[in-house]
């Protein structure tokens, strides 16, 4: 990652529902433009100094070149999808149901899915009921994805007239 003062860096939350922060570069002490950054936060004034990781994006400041019909960029956007698994678990058997409870405002749909997965202990294994937990959960969840997959697929389709195809 390289930064110039002056640049933007927009960093998501390192904890789920953590609000997305965004600054402005205002020193950067190598010359090459690697970190550390000295950062203003736009949220707190506050400078801080910081090494971006992989949850942090730097975005050139926007010139303007003069000419006409550009687009203008799209600004950093921040959206948060809630999950709940629920797990019921009996005579070494586990199933768990995963509901997306909150996905994206836009398409209400979305929100609906739900995605079920099983797990069963062999008679002969010891019963340790977070295994089933961990089984179920993962395969309730890989269905979950699958669906949301193929919502993308049938919103592509939608906005450009053709079949969409997205490689998991």
């Amino acid at each position: 990652m390289k930064a110039s003062v002056g640049d933007r860096i927009v960093t998501a939350a390192g904890v789920v529902g953590g609000a997305v922060r965004d600054g402005v570069v205002v020193g950067c002490p190598h010359g090459d433009g690697s970190p550390p950054y000295r950062v203003r936060w736009s949220d707190s004034g506050e400078e801080t100094l910081i090494y971006p990781g992989p949850d942090s994006l730097v975005q050139e400041p926007d010139g303007d070149s003069g000419t006409q019909g550009e687009a203008e960029p799209r600004p950093a956007r921040s959206v948060t999808w809630q999950v709940q698994v629920a797990l019921v678990e009996a005579a070494g058997s586990t199933t768990a149901e995963a509901v997306l409870v909150a996905g994206p405002p836009e398409h209400a749909d979305v929100g609906a899915l739900r995605a079920v997965g099983h797990a069963r202990k062999d008679p002969g294994d010891e019963e340790v009921p977070v295994i089933g937990d961990e089984v179920a959960a993962g395969r309730a969840l890989r269905r979950l994805a699958d669906s949301l997959l193929g919502q993308a697929e049938s919103d592509i389709a939608a906005a450009t007239g053709q079949e969409g195809h997205v490689h998991a």
